[in-house]
């Protein structure tokens, strides 16, 4: 750890006697290990496209240091400036999603991306934490205050969310935005009524999605049953952890990254289990439950519901995302491009992540001059 006096009363002292410096060290972990993983998978796939063979690894770098940069300013805010500026950030994200439907780039069908300075672009990955410390701040306000209809707007606010994204389409991260809001709303208070109506809306729309978007049923097919269709992705993630066994084959022994075409990215957890094998595997697993267990436990201590709903929210978001993404990978999920948090390759990822945990930080600060305002 590094030695900070009490005594030290400027921002960074401040900061770093008020925030829970463990959760930053295993955030600090992840972010090492990713960048190990992206350096060891990916000069294979910018070999194949005619890209430098580092190209991958050094764009990756390029945005290591703005998501540290955004992190710790983030986390320096109060909970009213945590809620300001996912507003702020819910906004624009809101309005570049739906330009994106105009002028994105279309990529496999798919219209997520802008092209920004020579960099792609999501927009709809800034929407999944801003939208969850907004909807927690509407909550908490309605519980205060039986007058104000913070419920219905966050009703609408969350189908206008879900309509941009399956518009794109992203079907994936409408899940994810969906099971993040209707985790908060249950933890606010949701009448079990509605939990049971909720469930089974959810289940519909989940049916309307494999009945009118051909990829998500392709997808489903696949998974239900692997010999209707390609199933090479998983086949050779599946073939990755076979390989590595317990120990792995030893860094830079893999070969799944040399066939794998997202190797670096949604499959990146495969290379992972081929050359450092399943114990390094579950000490990632390992880091992904104490970042999460650790956040919720500092924010059930709190008096705020607005910080307990957005801090459980984006801990969740968190959580969900590591899980899928690795559920991918061992094939107990349909396939669904989804990076791992803080270890894929993938610019507009880790940016949303870095705000993400840096709002965490924020909210579960402790210690003098760092009570929650709201």
């Amino acid at each position: 750890m590094i030695a900070v006096p009490r005594t030290d009363t400027s921002l960074l002292g401040r900061w770093w006697w008020t925030v829970d410096r463990w959760t930053v060290v295993a955030l600090a972990l992840l972010t090492g290990i990713g960048a190990l993983m992206v350096m060891a998978a990916s000069p294979p796939i910018a070999d194949r496209i005619g890209l430098g063979h580092f190209h991958f690894f050094q764009r990756h770098l390029v945005f290591l240091a703005p998501a540290a940069a955004v992190m710790f300013a983030v986390s320096l805010l109060s909970p009213t400036g945590v809620w300001r500026a996912a507003s702020v950030v819910l906004v624009i994200a809101l309005l570049l999603s739906v330009a994106t439907l105009l002028i994105g780039d279309e990529v496999k069908g798919a219209r997520r991306w802008l092209q920004i300075g020579g960099f792609s672009f999501q927009p709809s990955e800034m929407i999944k934490p801003a939208f969850a410390v907004v909807a927690a701040r509407l909550f908490s306000i309605q519980r205060q205050d039986r007058r104000f209809p913070g419920d219905l707007i966050a009703i609408g606010l969350f189908l206008a969310v879900v309509g941009i994204l399956a518009l794109q389409p992203d079907f994936g991260m409408a899940v994810v935005v969906s099971g993040v809001w209707f985790a908060q709303y249950f933890m606010a208070g949701l009448p079990l009524i509605w939990v049971g109506a909720l469930v089974g809306i959810g289940i519909a729309g989940i049916g309307a999605g494999y009945a009118l978007l051909p990829h998500v049923q392709i997808r489903i097919d696949r998974f239900l049953n692997p010999e209707s269709g390609d199933s090479y992705q998983v086949d050779m993630s599946l073939q990755a952890f076979s390989s590595g066994g317990m120990f792995g084959r030893g860094p830079g022994e893999g070969v799944v990254k040399g066939s794998l075409p997202d190797a670096h990215a949604d499959f990146i957890f495969a290379v992972v289990g081929e050359e450092f094998g399943l114990l390094v595997c579950l000490a990632i697993v390992g880091l992904f439950a104490f970042v999460v267990l650790r956040g919720f436990a500092r924010a059930i201590q709190e008096e705020s519901l607005f910080v307990m709903l957005a801090a459980g929210g984006l801990l969740t978001q968190f959580g969900l995302q590591a899980l899928l993404n690795m559920a991918v990978t061992l094939h107990l999920v349909p396939t669904k491009g989804m990076t791992l948090p803080f270890i894929s390759y993938g610019g507009s990822s880790l940016i949303s992540l870095a705000l993400a945990m840096g709002m965490v930080l924020a909210l579960t600060r402790r210690g003098s001059g760092a009570r929650s305002d709201l």
